[in-house]
């Protein structure tokens, strides 16, 4: 019983050294630790078009969010490397060290900011109502016992139940919106590009009241500041030579990467 007890003890000590090097990231010469050196390893969800959606052909993630993400890395002199997470689970997997960095739509608030830190905003939106088009829901003051449906892990979530307390949840914007546009829900909540982009693509939704303007930035680990340096550095750089108002206008026909006056 002796022996057992010491066998489960070494390969428990063995498992959490493993474990513990698995964890532990790359230092740079500048103080900022990577999980591989060469490499900027960078999570979206890939269920948030045209910010970041997935390719049938190959399976590779590719939309706003994607090609900043590479923009950054390329500005760092990094090789960009996509990792796919499910949008509830970014911030978390940024965290406990699954990527380096989240450039996934994340809006800055103060909840998130207890876990993780932010990039300076590399793009300004906004929660907007979505419904059918014939609807009655107008503004924030029809949605009183209306049935709202939104992301999983969004802010949008918070959003609707500060007016209703019939609040529905998806996998992903997209899934809400074709929810609705199938007939199911009252309203979707979510960001004013990805519903009139999904009303372009044929969904029939309406956008109504926008509810409020958001800063959008990029997820960093908080004990990783000189990798939120680089970034923001990165993406200063970007913003100055008109990298970021190009991919916008590529995706948006507009510049969403401005501050809005």
């Amino acid at each position: 019983m002796r022996l057992e007890k010491k066998l489960i003890l070494i390969f428990s000590f063995i498992a959490a050294c493993f474990l513990s090097a698995c964890a532990e990231k790359e230092k740079l010469a500048d103080g900022s630790e990577l999980i591989h050196k060469d490499q900027f390893v960078f999570a979206a969800s890939g269920e948030f078009k045209p910010f970041s959606y997935v390719n049938n052909e190959d399976l590779t993630m590719s939309g706003f969010d994607i090609e900043v993400g590479e923009a950054i890395a390329k500005e760092l002199g990094l090789e960009p490397v996509q990792k796919r997470i499910k949008f509830k689970g970014i911030v978390e997997g940024v965290k406990t060290g699954r990527a380096d960095v989240a450039v996934a739509s994340h809006t800055i608030n103060p909840q998130r900011s207890k876990h993780v830190a932010f990039s300076t905003p590399y793009y300004y939106s906004g929660p907007q109502i979505f419904t059918r088009p014939d609807s009655d829901i107008k503004t924030v003051d029809d949605l009183a016992g209306k049935e709202v449906a939104v992301a999983k892990g969004s802010t949008y979530a918070d959003t609707a139940s500060r007016y209703t307390d019939n609040v529905k949840t998806y996998d992903s914007d997209i899934t809400a919106l074709q929810a609705l546009n199938s007939g199911r829900h009252d309203a979707v909540i979510t960001d004013f590009v990805t519903g009139k982009n999904a009303a372009k693509e044929g969904f029939k939704v309406e956008g109504q009241q926008l509810i409020e303007r958001s800063e959008q930035a990029i997820v960093l680990p908080k004990d990783n500041p000189n990798l939120l340096k680089r970034v923001n550095e990165a993406l200063e750089k970007l913003r100055e030579d008109g990298t970021l108002s190009r991919i916008s206008m590529e995706y948006f026909g507009e510049d969403i990467t401005k501050k809005p006056e």
